[in-house]
């Protein structure tokens, strides 16, 4: 009887669950922002040196990311993602928590050696491929 009684228990746990699980149904387009710097550009007062410099665009599974940082006196200064997913209203909600942390973890670290973010693993990787890029340029 005490068998039945948990197999009971967990069954409607189960059920709880999956009828509690969000899935995204929101499809809208959302509209990006102007141009990005093209890939793999610097600008800044010489290389090698302080200034600002945008990786190249890492293709992931939901687009394409790329980063700019700024550095100053040899550390990162700003890092911001200039192009990620927006494509559609999931994406949106991912990337609007991700980048900003993403950014955070940038400066705090001061390399791509940052963490992945829950939940937007593609984003996080292919952010993590450009900041390198980025920062090979800023070391030339």
């Amino acid at each position: 009887m005490r068998r039945i009684a948990i197999a009971a228990a967990a069954t409607v746990s189960v059920v709880v669950l999956l009828f509690s699980y969000r899935t995204s149904t929101d499809s809208t387009p959302v509209a990006t922002s102007g141009p990005a710097e093209p890939s793999g550009t610097a600008s800044g007062t010489s290389a090698g040196g302080d200034g600002t410099f945008t990786g190249d665009a890492a293709d992931t599974r939901y687009g394409p990311v790329q980063v700019r940082i700024t550095v100053a006196g040899g550390r990162i200064t700003d890092a911001q993602a200039v192009e990620y997913p927006r494509e559609s209203g999931r994406d949106v909600r991912i990337n609007s928590t991700a980048v900003p942390e993403l950014n955070q973890e940038t400066l705090q670290a001061q390399s791509a050696q940052i963490d992945t973010i829950s939940g937007a693993t593609y984003t996080s990787e292919g952010y993590q491929q450009s900041l390198q890029s980025a920062i090979d340029q800023a070391h030339r």
